[in-house]
């Protein structure tokens, strides 16, 4: 299963860092990190609220399912081109092995935008909430699938603790039901299942009615026109997470507007 190797190659990379730079040390770092952007304020827009779907727009190189999405690759000149096109926030990749992400396309983003940043990554230690915040990230995925119960509620517990936000993300009514019962404050509906990496935009449409209003709900993979983003918007989420219908896109700031259908006013 793909998931199973990368979260097996994130704990060693995980085991890693620690042995590069202590917990310590790295927890001094993040005492310093600038404060964060408003991420949850960025992409809430209420359940039954009208007004246009807010955007969180991806910046990654690769996927284990499509191979490498773009070259040149450009993580400053994508965010800048995302903000341009009325993106509300900014996703990155940060995963080497599996997606050709690294740190340094995360501070490159946060340089080049003042939106908030999201770093999508798989997260299964405290050390990485940490490092997140020194990296200057403003919110963290956390991935119920790779995750148990105990270590969902500590990491969103410590990430508050740091002032990070959180997407909790879930595929399924069980992820869903853990998720909620761990105090998620944002969720994230995955229509990717991350065993098979077989994509449902139906998954969103089944899970939102089960998700309390007062939470905010982004939905996330499969969503490549502006029919697609119409319906989620109809149906009630608050945000969209698009990547690769934006990354294979000769432009993608305009790429982005046409999703939005031209609706954004900031």
């Amino acid at each position: 299963m793909i998931l199973e190797r990368i979260l097996a190659a994130k704990r060693e990379a995980v085991a890693a860092a620690r042995a590069a730079r202590p917990l310590r040390d790295l927890r001094a770092a993040a005492d310093g990190a600038p404060p964060a952007r408003d991420f949850a304020g960025a992409i809430r827009r209420g359940r039954g609220t009208p007004g246009p779907v807010r955007a969180i727009a991806e910046v990654k190189r690769a996927s284990p399912s499509a191979g490498v999405l773009r070259e040149p690759f450009d993580p400053a000149g994508l965010a800048a081109a995302y903000e341009a096109a009325g993106a509300a926030a900014v996703s990155v990749l940060t995963d080497g092995p599996f997606f050709q992400g690294a740190p340094e396309h995360l501070a490159a983003v946060r340089r080049a935008t003042g939106l908030p940043t999201l770093r999508k990554d798989f997260i299964l230690d405290p050390y990485q909430v940490y490092e997140t915040r020194t990296l200057g990230a403003d919110a963290l995925l956390l991935i119920v699938a790779a995750l148990e119960p105990p270590m969902l509620r500590d990491l969103l517990s410590l990430s508050r603790e740091v002032g990070l936000a959180t997407l909790t993300e879930v595929h399924t009514a069980p992820e869903l039901e853990t998720a909620l019962a761990a105090g998620a404050p944002i969720l994230g509906i995955n229509n990717r299942n991350l065993r098979t990496f077989r994509v449902d935009l139906g998954v969103t449409f089944d899970l939102l009615p089960k998700v309390p209003p007062e939470i905010p709900v982004v939905s996330e993979s499969g969503i490549a026109t502006r029919a697609d983003v119409a319906r989620l918007q109809a149906a009630g989420v608050d945000a969209v997470l698009v990547g690769e219908a934006l990354l294979r896109a000769p432009d993608p700031g305009a790429r982005l507007r046409a999703l939005l259908g031209g609706a954004w006013s900031g």
